[in-house]
């Protein structure tokens, strides 16, 4: 057994309102009236109210872009190399801002045994490990993995790895990075998936601590790991690179996938553990979107404010990717801690290219 015992956030400086990037995206997409009634429609059904981004622009008038050429065409458009920088100038900083969130008080930075870092947004080598280490100042024989383009899912991937580290060496102490910076990858054709793209992504990082479950400190114990693929959905979601940048496909059939799909595959996930539905007290969605979680809320037919905390990472940072799945359990792990019904099991699920469906379960570690 293994289990997390701290969990730590970090979110870029710029805070930008959802009706503020609704104007940026009005003046990109915007071709007609009709184009901004039905773009402000979408923005006023996201619950989402604020975002953050390593990018000033999405807030700002034209004059005060940083990132993006001031001119309303957005000619010339940036690069992936542009991106590439931006991502490798911001990315690492965010990440170890995550971790000293994460560490602050629990561990020392020289007790880390394992670094796995977490992206789908950035890629380059040597990589966002080597980085990490190096403003950490960790040892230099650190164990190192990365998990890439895995998308919303990899959080829980990463977990689940840090958990066999664990189960193979109990003195492991397995340090876990997500950071996505989803905002660079903006594209300016007005195609439904980049449309949908700028209205959910945003960018964050959360770092977490795995340790074997004999060590003293408090944590949420992870029981098991259950993953499965619904072939049907393989071009429902995907990235691609591009010359301008990475393209998400993110295809509005996925809630019907899910609400079709979802029940019957928890059922299989929680077997796996020798649970079922009727043991499961606290729920840890990914919050991929709004319909995505009422799509989950109505196959589990769950209790009203079941997904509470999902729908307020949700409304507070929007989609982060992978990290977003460690923010909605950071939210929830104080109350879990002191939750006195040890019989309650937690239940977690993210979904990611392929359409890759990937759960844990786990519990409170006193």
């Amino acid at each position: 057994m293994s289990k997390i015992i701290a969990i730590g956030t970090a979110v870029p400086s710029f805070r930008h309102n959802q009706q503020d990037i609704l104007q940026f995206m009005q003046l990109i997409y915007s071709y007609t009236e009709a184009d901004r009634r039905r773009l402000r429609f979408l923005y006023h059904q996201s619950h989402i109210d604020t975002r953050y981004s390593v990018i000033p622009d999405y807030s700002r008038p034209c004059a005060e872009w940083k990132f993006y050429p001031h001119s309303e065409n957005l000619e010339p458009f940036p690069s992936l190399e542009q991106r590439m920088t931006w991502y490798h100038k911001y990315a690492p900083q965010l990440s170890v801002n995550a971790i000293r969130d994460c560490l602050d008080g629990k561990l020392s930075e020289s007790a880390i045994t394992h670094l796995i870092t977490v992206s789908c947004t950035g890629m380059s080598a040597p990589g966002l490990d080597l980085y990490v280490m190096e403003l950490l100042d960790l040892p230099r024989h650190t164990a190192r993995s990365s998990i890439n383009f895995m998308g919303c899912y990899a959080g829980i991937h990463a977990l689940k790895t840090a958990d066999a580290i664990c189960k193979a060496d109990p003195r492991a102490k397995v340090l876990i990075v997500c950071t996505e910076l989803c905002t660079l990858h903006f594209q300016r054709e007005p195609t439904i998936d980049n449309i949908a793209s700028s209205l959910l992504f945003a960018d964050g990082s959360a770092a977490a601590v795995v340790t074997a479950d004999d060590h003293p400190a408090k944590g949420i114990r992870l029981d098991g790991f259950y993953s499965e693929v619904i072939p049907k959905g393989k071009k429902d979601m995907a990235w691609e690179i591009s010359s301008t940048g990475f393209l998400m496909t993110l295809s509005s059939y996925i809630p019907d996938l899910l609400e079709e799909d979802f029940s019957h595959f928890t059922s299989r996930a929680l077997a796996n553990s020798g649970l079922s539905l009727q043991d499961i007290g606290h729920w840890c969605i990914h919050p991929g979107g709004k319909k995505i979680l009422e799509a989950v809320h109505k196959t589990l037919s769950l209790p009203a404010h079941e997904l509470q905390a999902s729908h307020d990472i949700l409304q507070q940072y929007g989609n982060m990717s992978s990290p977003t799945i460690l923010f909605v359990l950071k939210k929830m792990m104080p109350s879990l801690l002191h939750n006195h019904n040890r019989k309650e099991h937690i239940f977690g699920a993210a979904f990611g290219p392929g359409l890759t469906m990937e759960t844990f379960v786990a519990s409170a570690n006193s």
